[in-house]
C-alpha cells in the first residue's frame, strides 16, 4: 500500500490518443445515480509494446470536482487491450494499487497472463488516476526527495528526529505552494467517481473491475457509490478499510518485520551458499550490524540507514527479491563489499521521476482521505512502541508518511465501504501478507455481503493472482468467464498452498523460485509501497 512506482517496462512507449469529454453530475450523488449526463465514447490510438504489441491508448477528461461538472477539467490517460472473442463481457478496469501506481501496462499484463479464452472477452483497461503518470496534470511535489543520503530513520537523537520531520514539513510544504488548487481533489471518493465516468465513455451499463493492494480499497468504495454498476469485482491483498490510513500503516509496520524475520530464516536455511550462519535471530543480528555500520559510512556514498530499509522492503512484498538481497547481504557482511549492496539498492529502491509523482499522488490521497494525528506526540509515542516490537522498517513507515501531520487540506470523512448491493465478489488475501495483512481481507468479506474469500495459506507475498499459482488462478479465471465463486458458508471459501520458497541464484539473473517468472513481472508493475 506504499512506497514507489518502479518504473514500468514500457511506459514511456504509450502516448495518449484524441481527449475526449464526459460531463459529470455533483460529487456528493447518492450512490447509483450516475455521475455522466452526456456519453462520449473514447477514440483510440496504437500505442503498442514490445510485450504489449496490442495495447490502445486514449484519453478522457473529467471534472476536477465533481460538485461542480462545468468548472476545470483534467485529463485521465487510458490504455486498452481490445477483446477479440465474438461476444464481448465488457470492460475490465485494472489497478496496480498505490495510491500512485500507474496502471497503463497492467492492461496488458492482466490480457497476457490470464487464460486466452478468458482474456478474449474482455476489453481490458487500463488507467492512470487523476494525478498520476501520464494523466495530466501529474503531481511532483519536491522532485528529488528521496535522493541520497537521507536521514537515519531511527531517531537515536533529537537531531535525527528534527531532521526528519523538517524534511516531511518542506515536502508537505511543497505539495502545498505547488497544488494548492489540485489537493482537495486528489482522494480516493474522486478517483471512485472517475471510475464511472471512464465506465459511462467505454459506453457500458456496469464495469468488471480487478485491483492489487490500494486497488481494493479504490474497487470497494466504487462499489458503495455505484454498487449497481458492479458487474464482477475481483479485489487482490486486501486493504483494511477500517484504519486507513494512519492504523493501517502501524498494522504493516508488524507485518513487515515478521516477513523479514522470515527472510532471515531462509537465508538460515542457506547457510551452505550464505555462510551467514544458521541461526535466524543471529544473522537478523548481523543485519541490523549493517545497517549501523551505513548509518556512520554509507554503502557506496548512496546507501544509509534509510536507503537499506527502503532496499530490503521489497523482500516483505516478494519473496522472489530474497536471493539477490540475500546476495548483497553477504557479499557486505562476509566480503566487506559494499557493491552488490549498492546494486540491489539502485535496482529495488533507487527513486526516479516516475518515483516521485506516485510519492505525491500517494501523500495527498492518504492525507486527504482520512483522519491523521495532528500532534507529533501522537506519532511518536505510537512509533516508539511499535518499534520496540517492529524494528525493521516503523520509523521509516513513521517519516514515509508523516507529511499528512502538516498538510494543509482538511481529511475527509472515512469512507464506509459496506455493501449489500453487490452481485458474488471474489477476494484473494495471502496469511502472511505484510503490506496488506490478512485481517483486512477478513474485514471486507464481512463488509461486502455474498462475498468470496480464497485464502493463500502460508503465502507471504503481495499480489498474488497472476504470480504463479495455478490453484489462485483458476477461481479468477473461473469467476471472470462465468461469474461463479467458491462458496463455503464460513470464514474463507477456498484455501490454496502458497508456492515454494525460492532458491538461491543458480546463474545470474534467475530468481530461482518457482512461479516466479510471472510473480517478478507482476511485482515489477504493482511496485513497492504501491
Amino acid at each position: 500500500m506504499k512506497k514507489r512506482a518502479v518504473a514500468l517496462c514500457g511506459i514511456a512507449a504509450l502516448t495518449a490518443g484524441m481527449v475526449v469529454t464526459t460531463t459529470a453530475a455533483g460529487a456528493d450523488a447518492e450512490p447509483d445515480r450516475s455521475t455522466s449526463r452526456t456519453t462520449t465514447h473514447l477514440t483510440w490510438k496504437k500505442c503498442g509494446t514490445a510485450d504489449y504489441p496490442a495495447l490502445q491508448c486514449a484519453s478522457l477528461k473529467v471534472p476536477l470536482d465533481h460538485a461542480d461538472h462545468a468548472g476545470r477539467q483534467i485529463t485521465l490517460a487510458l490504455s486498452r487491450i481490445p477483446h477479440t472473442a465474438k461476444k464481448s463481457q465488457g470492460p475490465l478496469l485494472v489497478n496496480p494499487g498505490g495510491p500512485g501506481g500507474s496502471g497503463l501496462t497492467l492492461a496488458g499484463f492482466v490480457a497476457k497472463n490470464l487464460p486466452k479464452k478468458v482474456a478474449a472477452q474482455y476489453d481490458v483497461i487500463g488507467f492512470d488516476p487523476r494525478g498520476v503518470g501520464k494523466s495530466e496534470p501529474a503531481l511532483d511535489c519536491k522532485p528529488g526527495h528521496f535522493n541520497p543520503v537521507r536521514p537515519p530513520s531511527v531517531p537515536t537523537t533529537k537531531e535525527i528526529e528534527q531532521a526528519n520531520k523538517k524534511r516531511a514539513a518542506s515536502f508537505a510544504n511543497a505539495c502545498d505552494d505547488k497544488y494548492r488548487d489540485i489537493l482537495p481533489f486528489i482522494d480516493t471518493v474522486s478517483t471512485a467517481k472517475d471510475l464511472d465516468l471512464i465506465r459511462a465513455a467505454l459506453g457500458a451499463k456496469k464495469l468488471n473491475y480487478f485491483g492489487y493492494s490500494y486497488g481494493t480499497y479504490l474497487g470497494a468504495v466504487y462499489a458503495k457509490y455505484f454498487p449497481h454498476h458492479v458487474r464482477r469485482l475481483v479485489l487482490d491483498s486486501i486493504v483494511d478499510p477500517d484504519g486507513v490510513w494512519y492504523r493501517d500503516n502501524l498494522d504493516q509496520d508488524y507485518a513487515f518485520n515478521a516477513r523479514h524475520q522470515a527472510f532471515m530464516a531462509w537465508v538460515a536455511k542457506y547457510d551452505a551458499t550464505y555462510k551467514l550462519g544458521k541461526d535466524p535471530a543471529k544473522i537478523e543480528a548481523k543485519w541490523y550490524a549493517m545497517r549501523k555500520a551505513v548509518t556512520k559510512k554509507p554503502a557506496g556514498g548512496k546507501v544509509g540507514a534509510g536507503e537499506l530499509e527502503d532496499t530490503y522492503l521489497p523482500g516483505g512484498y516478494f519473496n522472489g527479491y530474497w536471493p539477490y538481497l540475500a546476495e548483497a547481504f553477504a557479499a557486505y557482511v562476509n566480503k566487506h563489499d559494499a557493491d552488490p549492496l549498492v546494486e540491489a539498492y539502485e535496482n529495488f529502491a533507487a527513486i526516479d521521476a516516475s518515483g516521485d509523482n506516485g510519492y505525491s499522488v500517494y501523500a495527498a490521497v492518504q492525507c486527504r482521505d482520512a483522519w491523521w494525528p495532528r500532534d507529533w506526540n501522537h506519532w511518536r509515542q505510537d512509533n516508539t512502541k511499535v518499534h520496540a516490537k517492529a524494528p525493521f522498517t516503523t520509523w521509516n513507515n513513521a517519516w514515509y508518511n508523516l507529511p499528512c501531520l502538516y498538510w494543509s487540506v482538511p481529511p475527509l470523512k472515512q469512507a464506509d465501504v459496506s455493501n449489500s448491493s453487490l452481485p458474488p465478489v471474489l477476494l484473494f488475501q495471502a496469511t502472511d501478507d505484510a503490506a496488506t495483512p490478512y485481517g483486512g481481507g477478513v474485514r471486507v468479506h464481512q463488509l461486502l455481503r455474498g462475498s468470496s474469500l480464497v485464502v493463500e495459506q502460508g503465502g507471504g507475498n503481495h499480489g498474488i493472482t497472476l504470480s504463479g499459482n495455478a490453484c489462485l488462478d483458476k477461481y479468477l479465471a473461473t469467476y471472470l468467464d462465468t461469474g461463479k465463486v467458491p462458496r463455503s458458508g464460513g470464514e474463507i471459501d477456498a484455501v490454496c498452498a502458497k508456492l515454494p520458497d525460492p532458491k538461491p541464484l543458480s546463474t545470474r539473473g534467475s530468481t530461482g523460485s518457482s512461479g516466479s517468472t510471472g510473480g517478478a513481472a507482476l511485482h515489477g508493475l504493482l511496485g513497492f509501497r504501491g
